[in-house]
């Protein structure tokens, strides 16, 4: 399968262009709507666990293998504090090899269908795939989350619009084998919002209502370690585009390389990047370590007076 990247998708000429505008800076909390209720985002911030059924993701790859373990892994992770479980059936780690539409179908959509049946958390579907992110709506997801910000796939706009359910457009610069080759080069927060601008206004121009779209400048897609630093520091701009952010730093290469740390101790370090974070306006944070990461959460919300 060839290594997908992100597409020059034009700009829809509806009228639809995202603005930044200084009183969204002002706005705390969003009421997010999903097939089965409301994210409150803003009150608190949400833990999504991360639950990952792939051989090669770079923490996690193998662990759970089979549908009884990651059963029990969303479950322990809802009990330890997980509001929302996020599925992938792809690593999309740098440097790894993309997996065929059937193959990711195959690893996802029967856990779905099983969680779904377990847990009142909301699944969401970590896809840049259209056709999976479809067939995991229709087996019990209820949130997409779209690495490739609604570029690698034309018609992710449209299943998400025509689905009712929230989309997180994320920031990715090239393709999972590139993009740490070829980072961004200046200006990392400004190109990250042009970016995100134009993604959110595919996603309008498609049908998909304001209020279910959230942002994720996309840590350590196509970034630099400065860069990514500079993304947590200046987090709280990203705001100006009306929508809420979400933040995925777990366990990340950029933490490891300025804590001289490989993958299994870097902990604490995921820990601090969340504390930043969160006080610099994230409303939700997707981890792997969900009981640790929702006691940091917590902690921070109670200074910030959420």
């Amino acid at each position: 399968m060839r290594d997908v990247a992100i597409m020059d998708t034009p700009l829809p000429k509806s009228g639809q262009t995202i603005q930044d505008r200084p009183d969204n800076l002002k706005r705390g909390c969003f009421d997010v709507p999903y097939p089965q209720g409301i994210l409150n985002l803003g009150t608190k911030t949400y833990v999504m666990g991360i639950l990952n059924v792939t051989p090669d993701s770079f923490y996690d790859g193998k662990r759970y293998a089979t549908h009884e373990s990651a059963v029990e892994h969303a479950l322990d992770m809802v009990n330890c504090g997980a509001d929302i479980i996020d599925v992938g059936g792809e690593s999309t780690r740098p440097g790894a090899s993309p997996v065929t539409e059937t193959e990711e179908i195959t690893r996802v959509i029967p856990l779905i269908k099983l969680l779904s049946k377990r847990i009142r958390a909301p699944i969401s579907i970590d896809t840049y795939k259209a056709a999976v992110a479809e067939r995991a709506i229709d087996a019990g997801a209820s949130i997409i989350n779209d690495i490739g910000g609604l570029r690698m796939d034309k018609e992710m706009a449209r299943v998400a619009a025509v689905s009712q359910v929230p989309v997180i457009i994320m920031h990715k610069k090239g393709s999972t084998r590139t993009m740490q080759k070829y980072p961004l080069r200046k200006n990392a927060c400004a190109e990250i919002r042009s970016f995100l601008k134009k993604s959110i206004s595919l996603a309008v121009s498609a049908g998909v209502k304001r209020e279910r779209i959230i942002v994720d400048p996309g840590i350590g897609f196509g970034k630099t370690v400065q860069q990514n630093l500079e993304i947590l520091r200046r987090l709280r701009e990203f705001a100006s585009l009306g929508f809420p952010v979400m933040v995925g730093t777990s366990r990340k290469k950029f933490i490891g390389a300025v804590l001289d740390l490989p993958v299994h101790e870097r902990l604490y370090g995921t820990l601090a990047t969340l504390a930043v974070a969160v006080m610099n306006g994230a409303h939700m944070v997707r981890v792997h370590d969900v009981r640790e990461a929702a006691q940091v959460v917590t902690l921070c919300d109670a200074i910030g007076n959420r």
